[in-house]
């Protein structure tokens, strides 16, 4: 019976040292993290991408992946993008990134860049992987990567009414002058600045084009300098160009040496035929006299108008010699009229 109860006795001061100690002793007694039990469960919740940093040849896409987790803690988590070009199926890029530990009942974001050709469209693959495993994928179509500008061709200057819904040629042209076989063009353009800030200095060049051989008549380069933001510029120029052809107007706009914008109108001085622009070219007699000189681009030139001394216009010396003879004939008929 005595030993009955020393053992109990023993059992109760065990049981009560227990007890004192989970009290007085923090983590005496481990905890259970019910979070930490439970398996944890991520998927793709969005994918977004957004255009980067532009060159020349390559553009930069950011892809940024949102993972949803659920349950316990997501260790060993890695998400890998890759591009594949639509048009060959071929793989353009990869890139592939480790995630930290994510714990919670939230969403993660992981922001890739991946780089590109700056040609055609692609297919943004997105694969998640923990413990070497794909867990979950997605894809996203990118279209239009070529129309990307590249940051030395960026400016908020354009031509005014390029729509071709316009009423109104984003190009302009009246005579100034004409004689000689020569017709001399005012040839004029807008350009309005769309940003909020003044533009950088810009200059438009003017080229008159021969419509069926593309000969260059003439050109000239207009220095427009800084366009307020919100406000149109009226850049003009004088051309000359050879008689009875019909001529391709070209305006285009530079900006620190790179071509950032074009337009295209149609001049008609020949009174048989009408061009409009985009039309297909068609056989001529062209005499190349008519065009020669120098019309490169680097070269300065000024147009200058001459004035029309030649009299009405079709009024030419042998119409001035058949006049004479036509009064003298009926002169001497009156004559003979009266004997």
């Amino acid at each position: 019976m005595n030993r009955e109860r020393t053992l109990a006795g023993g059992i109760a001061i065990v049981v009560m040292a227990s007890l004192l100690a989970a009290a007085l002793i923090p983590g005496a007694i481990a905890e259970t993290d019910i979070e930490n039990v439970r398996a944890s469960s991520l998927q793709i919740e969005d994918v977004a991408i957004e255009p980067g940093s532009v060159s020349g040849g390559t553009a930069t896409l950011a892809v940024e992946t949102r993972l949803e987790h659920r349950g316990g803690p997501a260790e060993n988590v890695s998400v890998l993008v890759r591009a594949v070009h639509a048009d060959s199926g071929l793989v353009e890029t990869t890139t592939q990134q480790d995630v930290p530990t994510i714990e919670g009942e939230r969403e993660a974001s992981v922001t890739q860049n991946i780089s590109v050709e700056r040609r055609g469209d692609y297919r943004i693959k997105t694969v998640v992987f923990r413990d070497g495993e794909r867990i979950a994928e997605g894809a996203k179509e990118v279209d239009g990567v070529g129309t990307l500008k590249p940051g030395y061709a960026e400016t908020n200057v354009n031509f005014h009414w390029q729509d071709s819904a316009s009423e109104f040629p984003p190009i302009e042209y009246s005579i100034a002058d004409a004689g000689d076989g020569q017709t001399t063009l005012n040839v004029s353009s807008y350009l309005t600045n769309q940003g909020d800030y003044p533009s950088e200095n810009v200059r438009v060049v003017f080229t008159a084009r021969q419509a069926d051989s593309n000969i260059v008549a003439d050109r000239v380069s207009v220095p427009v300098g800084e366009i307020e933001a919100g406000r149109t510029a009226n850049p003009s120029a004088s051309l000359s160009v050879a008689d009875d052809y019909n001529y391709y107007l070209d305006a285009v706009l530079w900006k620190d040496g790179v071509v950032v914008g074009s337009a295209r109108s149609a001049a008609n001085l020949d009174p048989t035929e009408q061009l409009s622009v985009n039309e297909t070219n068609r056989e001529i007699d062209l005499s190349v006299s008519d065009f020669s000189g120098d019309n490169s681009p680097n070269a300065a030139k000024e147009a200058t108008t001459t004035s029309n001394d030649s009299g009405q216009p079709g009024f030419t010396a042998l119409a001035g010699v058949t006049a004479l003879l036509v009064a003298g004939v009926i002169a001497r008929r009156n004559t003979n009229d009266d004997d």
